[in-house]
């Protein structure tokens, strides 16, 4: 498989673009790599994210290079794919948890799962506990049958 990689630097100062820069790729699910190091399974939507990021980056006065590669291994692959499964994993874990408590909102945790789904490049079993604990909230009645 081949992976779309990140290589990065900004300025320390001022923070503010560098937190913006940090937010956007934790919300893309990338796999961290190492400081300054972000893949995506490559394709031409994971691709065009990072190129985005990366304009980022340079306009904050930092720079980027994007990189396309294979892990020498299988094993190194998996064990960057098991690393993002059981990021949304634990994501995943949260919203059904969120769900389960009596305030949550259908429109939030809907669009919280959406968000999560989007950046679920392997998906783990909790992705389907999480459609089932919406789904829940949404229908009383498949709560009781759970």
């Amino acid at each position: 498989m081949q992976w779309v990689l990140l290589n990065y630097r900004m300025p320390r100062e001022p923070s503010t673009p560098r937190i913006a820069v940090w937010r956007r790729l934790k919300s893309l699910g990338v796999a961290q790599l190492g400081d300054g190091l972000v893949a995506l399974p490559a394709d031409a939507r994971t691709r065009e994210h990072l190129e985005w990021v990366a304009e980022d980056v340079e306009q904050a006065g930092g720079s980027a290079m994007l990189w396309t590669a294979e892990p020498e291994s299988v094993t190194h692959e998996r064990r960057i794919a098991a690393e993002m499964a059981a990021a949304r994993a634990q994501e995943y874990r949260q919203l059904c948890e969120q769900a389960a408590s009596a305030d949550a909102g259908l429109r939030r945790l809907r669009a919280e799962l959406r968000r999560i789904e989007r950046r679920d490049y392997f998906p783990p079993p909790e992705r389907e506990m999480a459609r089932a604990a919406v789904q829940a909230v949404d229908d009383p009645a498949a709560r009781e049958r759970a």
